[in-house]
């Protein structure tokens, strides 16, 4: 007997008299045994190892969500992405989500949407972005955030930073404005809100479009007249589940609204730039598919194949959203840890300091959430004051065992991707100085405050970055 035929036996065997609801039962009881035997197992940290600033929290359940759909092996967007979708949704108090295949997708298609055909009349105003308008944003940063616009053909302006916030400094704001500004673009940088009423305020009385990138703030809160979820305020924010986020699919994003127009314009954008809005596998919901006039296109051409925008394929797959779903509903908990990690560093580093005969904040400058805000941190900021050698402090951090990340692209107009524009002195530009921006490329560092942190592991990086800006000057 062939080893094919054996292996197909054993597997008949194996489901024998079974219906297929008993058998993917079956399937995953041994899943969430797996699991908790070989990914779950747990031990105490022991000084020396490895510290990374971020790492998958999980458990069964994602395991066992995840192998249901590919049980079902529908594998596109289905049951899983529309749960995700809707709890996504309810849980942040936004009307429309749209699930995307990463947070650099979602910042793309949240400034794509931007340039829209539709937005050239909204209410008798051209709203629409044009090549050659101009977006404020900031160059501290992650380079998705700026990406489209120059991609586009937008130009981005760049303004300067406040320390120890990290973010825009919004007293510029009004210096930065000019007559082709469209939008504002801005992070919350690493789970700490900009300055959203002042931001919101400046949109609103120069008719601009405000973009949220949430991508590293997901759970955070901003008091504008009550507390709201960042990525709730702007026109549109985006969210990125990659695994050192908040919380995770493998790769992954979000782009969410409350607006109908420009939630139509994303997810036609999303799904290659396509009128028609039903969903993959169903046909006709509208029940017009053949009787609509589009374009110069004949009479009742098949709506499932018109197409309103140059679009793309951003879609997620179906066991993405099945580990999203999972992960959302342990979401509250993974804020909660960050914020008390956040906290037990702070107060570490101040007490291990003292111990050791100094002050921590003679040798660095130490996180403070922004005003009105309530942080759900996504990492631990800190700036090195004059004398203390940022390279210095960080490879003995690293060499200790405790992972640390520069901010992004510390000041992005640095990079060799603006090179081009740098010498050519187009494609960008700069209002007034970005001082603190340069301070945090040449002096700043951070550290990883994840759900996964136990108080032994925050007690050694307290200990090693106290020790390592002691001596590291």
């Amino acid at each position: 007997m062939g080893k094919e035929k054996q292996r197909c036996l054993k597997e008949q065997k194996m489901f024998e008299n079974m219906s297929e609801k008993e058998a993917r039962a079956k399937i995953l009881e041994s899943v969430r045994e797996y699991c908790g035997t070989f990914h779950n197992r747990t031990k105490d940290y022991e000084p020396g190892e490895r510290i990374p600033y971020a790492s998958r929290v999980y458990d069964a359940d994602e395991m066992e969500n995840l192998v249901d759909s590919a049980l079902e092996f529908w594998l596109t967007a289905g049951r899983y992405t529309d749960e995700f979708e809707r709890s996504f949704s309810e849980y942040l108090g936004i009307k429309h989500t749209a699930l995307v295949n990463s947070g650099s997708s979602a910042n793309l298609l949240a400034f794509m949407a931007l340039t829209s055909p539709l937005l050239s009349d909204v209410n008798g105003k051209d709203r629409r972005i044009y090549p050659g308008d101009e977006v404020i944003t900031v160059a501290a940063g992650f380079p998705t955030t700026v990406a489209p616009m120059v991609q586009y053909g937008a130009v981005p302006v760049f303004v300067d930073v406040t320390i120890p916030e990290y973010n825009i400094d919004v007293s510029r704001l009004e210096e930065a404005l000019s007559e082709k500004t469209k939008a504002v673009m801005l992070a919350h940088t690493l789970g700490n809100p900009f300055d959203l009423k002042s931001v919101r305020e400046f949109c609103d009385s120069h008719g601009l479009w405000l973009i949220e990138d949430n991508c590293d703030s997901l759970g955070s809160r901003y008091d504008l007249d009550g507390w709201r979820f960042t990525g709730t305020v702007g026109d549109i924010g985006t969210s990125s589940f990659y695994p050192p986020h908040h919380m995770t699919m493998g790769e992954g994003g979000a782009v969410y609204t409350d607006n109908p127009l420009l939630s139509r314009i994303i997810r036609s954008m999303r799904d290659w730039g396509r009128d028609c809005v039903c969903p993959s596998g169903r046909d006709n919901l509208c029940g017009h598919r053949f009787d609509g006039q589009y374009g110069e296109l004949p009479k009742g051409y098949d709506h499932k194949y018109v197409y309103s925008h140059f679009g793309y394929n951003l879609k997620a797959t179906d066991m993405q959203a099945a580990i999203g779903c999972a992960q959302l509903k342990k979401f509250p908990g993974f804020v909660k840890k960050r914020k008390e990690n956040f906290a037990y560093l702070l107060d570490g580093l101040k007490c291990t300091s003292e111990k050791m005969g100094f002050d921590i904040e003679d040798r660095l400058i130490l996180p403070a959430a922004s005003p009105d805000s309530d942080p759900s941190w996504f990492g631990f900021m800190m700036t090195c004051r004059p004398g203390v050698d940022r390279r210095s402090a960080v490879e003995k951090i690293e060499a200790a065992g405790v992972q640390t990340r520069a901010l992004f692209a510390g000041n992005l107009t640095k990079h060799p991707c603006f090179d081009e524009m740098r010498k050519s002195g187009r494609g960008y530009r700069i209002s007034g100085g970005l001082d603190n921006t340069d301070t945090i490329m040449n002096s700043s560092f951070w550290v990883g405050v994840y759900p996964g942190m136990t108080e032994q592991m925050l007690s050694h990086m307290s200990t090693v970055i106290a020790e390592a800006v002691r001596i590291s000057s």
